[in-house]
């Protein structure tokens, strides 16, 4: 078996539909030019699912990957990510978490697996001593997420010293935007992870911590790295995450004019102050929740002390739970978005792709354009948490209004038709957003819009242009700089999602790359690091381009591209300079600005001369 520092040097091949589980070595060739996680799902998505087989399809893969830094002690190395060919699109998808999986997958020595075919009925994946094997799950059927982590513990002996991934109804029922949930709600959430997972009824992956050793090439390095990155993420990158976490910048959404609020029909939330982080946690009781090694600790169960949810405990939503669950649905109540994050979780949804649903609804409902007939008798007012609650249960179990629902909004909104088309906010290539405003937060509209995976890849929390030896952003609704920061930007993050390391635990660039180079001996730079990541990206460019990539589709809806009319960016207008924008991103990633698919000349400095005659 091949012996690489950083990696355990085997990877499992899983077929569903032969309830065969092979072994295989992890490829050093493929590790010199895709180093882990998204890179390897990637290739491997590139090299064995061909054009003509879809989401759904027994063909199509499930590819789960940690990466070098995964299980090292360096803060936040349980991260894994899960690449596929996913519903909301059609074409690829790539999706992270963090918690404790992707390092007891290391711990049990292996450094991902794929997933492939289509077993007879229900089924969990059992990862343990040295070994892994397929088990019944009709038992966990109609299950949600929590209650089946709970069900495999108690079933398996595991206790805390076992990690499982699975699906909710959502993802039995193959809602197009069911997520992947672990660890107590870590999510892989992006372009409908959990319906391929549900379509290959496959319920549940569980990990037993094992005893293998990580090999580490400098144990010194990475020890002193390992306190630097910390206290840099501590004092730096990530201090107001590690203080109040993601919803510690919610004011400063609400204020900056990217806090989206009733499906974008205004842009004014005066309750900001009682979501943001700062408040709720002076005022919610909260205890640690922390992921693998990590010393920034921003996860949180909080517990509930006013308002009519009360004594209510749960996870502390994200950002984007705050968000979805209190602006996006006109819901002023952190207690109700407590409530709701809990229970979408456990159904298995995306809870972006949900609220975006959930918000448009609510408009056609006050506009008419759905009845509460159409409903099924729910009174789909903003705010009213009960009857989204209500509607998140027919969404995922595809009952009533929620089987037209569980599309997605794109869908759903082209099926009912007229002006409801019009209010319904997602990228024509079929998924919506994360649950910002991006009228006031451009990078992130054109980053969404012309992604290769269907959510943001250039620009996550920002961008940070000066990280990377350029001037710092001067104006962020300059249509010109917006597109070079984009072309700029991208590859970082991506190299990123290779490592299996959270990101909110390595802003440092520099740092990060001399961690990688601690762990497995080589000699890399931001420069090359950076080239490693812009191969994935084209890499998922020539994918989507071969499976159907429609470039002219790579634009905002009408509402979510129009012009905010309230608000800290009242009047500024995207729309008119959204082509531009494309075609001077696509100019500066070396892709033709009318198409977008990358040059020949791009593809041989990226070293994928293999990919030019098959695109």
């Amino acid at each position: 078996m091949v012996q690489l520092n950083g990696y355990m040097g085997k990877i499992l091949r899983v077929d569903l539909s032969r309830m065969e589980i092979k072994e295989e070595e992890l490829s050093i060739g493929k590790v010199e030019k895709y180093v882990g996680g998204t890179g390897m799902g990637a290739r491997y998505l590139f090299d064995e699912v061909p054009p003509g087989v879809e989401w759904d399809d027994p063909g199509n893969r499930l590819i789960f990957f940690s990466g070098p830094l995964g299980a090292t002690r360096i803060s936040g190395t349980g991260t894994f990510s899960v690449v596929t060919k996913g519903p909301m699109t059609n074409l690829a998808g790539s999706s992270q978490a963090n918690g404790l999986f992707g390092a007891y997958l290391k711990l049990a020595g292996i450094d991902g697996f794929l997933v492939q075919g289509t077993a007879s009925h229900l089924v969990y994946l059992f990862i343990h001593d040295g070994k892994a094997e397929l088990r019944d799950a009709r038992h966990l059927k109609g299950k949600g997420t929590f209650e089946t982590e709970d069900i495999l513990r108690k079933e398996l002996g595991l206790g805390h010293r076992g990690s499982v991934q699975c699906i909710g109804p959502a993802g039995e029922n193959l809602v197009r935007f069911a997520m992947i949930s672990g660890d107590g709600g870590h999510v892989v959430a992006h372009n409908g992870m959990g319906a391929v997972m549900g379509s290959k009824r496959l319920k549940a992956i569980v990990v037993a911590r094992g005893k293998a050793e990580i090999p580490v090439k400098d144990k010194v390095a990475v020890e002193k790295l390992t306190r630097e990155l910390h206290e840099d993420a501590r004092t730096k990158g990530s201090k107001r995450i590690y203080e109040f976490g993601t919803g510690g910048g919610f004011s400063a959404a609400a204020l900056g004019g990217w806090l989206p609020v009733k499906n974008y029909s205004t842009s004014l939330f005066p309750e900001h102050e009682k979501f943001d982080g700062q408040y709720l946690r002076t005022h919610f009781k909260m205890k640690h929740n922390p992921c693998w090694a990590c010393q920034l600790r921003h996860c949180k169960l909080c517990k509930v002390t006013e308002g009519p949810y009360a004594g209510l405990e749960g996870e502390e939503p994200e950002y984007e739970g705050l968000a979805t669950w209190g602006p996006v649905i006109g819901n002023t109540d952190p207690g109700a978005t407590v409530m709701l994050n809990q229970f979408n979780d456990q159904m298995g949804m995306d809870l972006n792709e949900a609220g975006w649903t959930i918000g448009w609804a609510m408009e056609c409902y006050e506009k008419g354009a759905l009845t509460k007939k159409d409903l099924d008798g729910l009174e789909m007012t903003w705010g009213n948490a009960e009857a989204v609650k209500e509607m998140l249960q027919r969404i995922a179990n595809r009952q009533g209004i929620g089987d037209l629902l569980a599309e997605g909004v794109k869908r759903a909104s082209e099926k009912i038709g007229g002006e409801a088309v019009n209010w319904a906010i997602y990228t024509h290539t079929g998924a919506a957003p994360r649950s910002h405003d991006h009228r006031g937060r451009w990078c992130e509209m054109l980053d969404t819009c012309v992604s290769n995976t269907s959510t943001i890849e250039a620009t996550r929390g920002g961008v940070f242009p000066e990280r990377l030896g350029y001037p710092p952003v001067f104006d962020k609704f300059s249509p010109w700089e917006v597109a070079v920061i984009n072309a700029k930007e991208n590859g970082w993050l991506q190299f990123v999602d290779c490592l299996g390391i959270c990101s909110f635990c390595c802003p440092n660039r520099g740092l990060t790359v001399q961690a990688t180079n601690a762990v497995t001996g080589w000699d890399l730079d931001l420069q090359s690091a950076t080239h490693i990541g812009r191969r994935i990206v084209n890499l998922l460019r020539v994918f989507n381009i071969r499976h159907g990539l429609n470039p002219a589709l790579e634009r905002p809806s009408a509402r979510y591209s129009s012009t905010p009319v309230d608000g800290p960016v009242k009047g500024r207008p995207i729309g008119p300079f959204f082509d531009f924008m494309v075609r001077t991103y696509r100019e500066l990633m070396g892709w033709d600005p009318k198409t977008g698919r990358p040059l020949p000349q791009t593809l041989k400095s990226l070293e994928l001369e293999e990919l030019i005659e098959r695109i």
